[in-house]
C-alpha cells in the first residue's frame, strides 16, 4: 500500500465533492464566501484526521455490531472540539458556519471514510487518507467559495477585487448560485477526465 497514492487519491481521482459526491449540503450551503469555505474545510481535515486515526487504532477491538454507534461518538468528540475551538476563537466564521459546524457529525464524506477505510487500514493509511479527502474538500469548497463570492460580491476573502462598476450577480450567493457553480465545476472535472482517458489510449 503506497502511503503516497493514499494521500493524492481524495485530491482529484476520488474527489468527494466532484467524484464521488459527498457533502453536497454543507457545501452548497457555506460556499457563498471564501473564508466560509476555508473555515469548513479546515474543520473537516481535522475531524477527519482524528477520527480516522482513532478508528483505525481501535477497529480490531471495536464489536462489529456496534461500529456505527462507536464511530458516531469518536466523530462526535472531534466535531465538539472543533465547534468550542470556532466559537472562542474564530466567532465570525462560527456565526457564518452555524448548524452546519455540529452537522459534520452526520457528514457522509466523514462517516464514509470511517466505514470504508479507516476501519480496515492501518494508522498511517487512514491518516493519509485523511488529509488527502480533507484537501480535496477543502480546495473544492475553496474554489467554490472564490467563483461564488467574487461574481456575487465583488469581492474575495472580504477584500474588493472588481470594480465599482462590475455587475453583481446576487443569484450566485443564493442556493441557485451554487447548484450552478457545482454543476459547472462538475462538468469541467468530467471533461478533464475524459481527455485524459483518450490521451492514454492515443499513447
Amino acid at each position: 500500500m503506497s502511503l503516497t497514492n493514499e494521500l493524492v487519491k481524495g485530491i482529484w481521482k476520488q474527489h468527494p465533492l466532484f467524484r464521488i459526491l459527498l457533502g453536497m449540503c454543507p457545501t452548497l450551503a457555506t460556499s457563498t464566501l471564501a473564508v466560509n469555505a476555508i473555515g469548513m474545510g479546515a474543520s473537516v481535515i481535522f475531524v477527519l484526521v482524528g477520527s480516522n486515526l482513532v478508528i483505525s487504532l481501535f477497529r480490531n477491538v471495536i464489536p462489529d455490531k456496534i461500529r456505527i454507534p462507536v464511530f458516531i461518538v469518536i466523530i462526535c468528540t472531534f466535531v465538539t472540539v472543533v465547534d468550542l475551538f470556532l466559537h472562542a476563537y474564530t466567532p465570525d466564521i462560527y456565526k457564518a458556519l452555524g448548524i452546519f459546524i455540529p452537522l459534520i457529525v452526520v457528514n457522509c464524506i466523514i462517516l464514509g471514510r470511517a466505514e470504508a477505510f479507516a476501519q480496515s487500514n492501518p494508522v498511517l493509511a487512514s491518516v493519509m487518507d485523511g488529509i488527502g479527502m480533507g484537501i480535496g474538500f477543502t480546495w473544492g469548497m475553496l474554489m467554490l467559495g472564490t467563483i461564488r463570492e467574487i461574481l456575487g460580491a465583488g469581492t474575495w476573502m472580504g477584500m474588493q477585487v472588481t470594480s465599482p462598476d462590475f455587475p453583481k450577480a446576487i443569484v450566485m450567493l443564493l442556493p441557485a448560485g451554487g447548484f450552478i457553480t457545482l454543476g459547472f465545476m462538475l462538468a469541467g472535472m468530467n471533461k478533464i477526465e475524459l481527455m485524459q482517458k483518450e490521451r492514454a489510449k492515443q499513447g
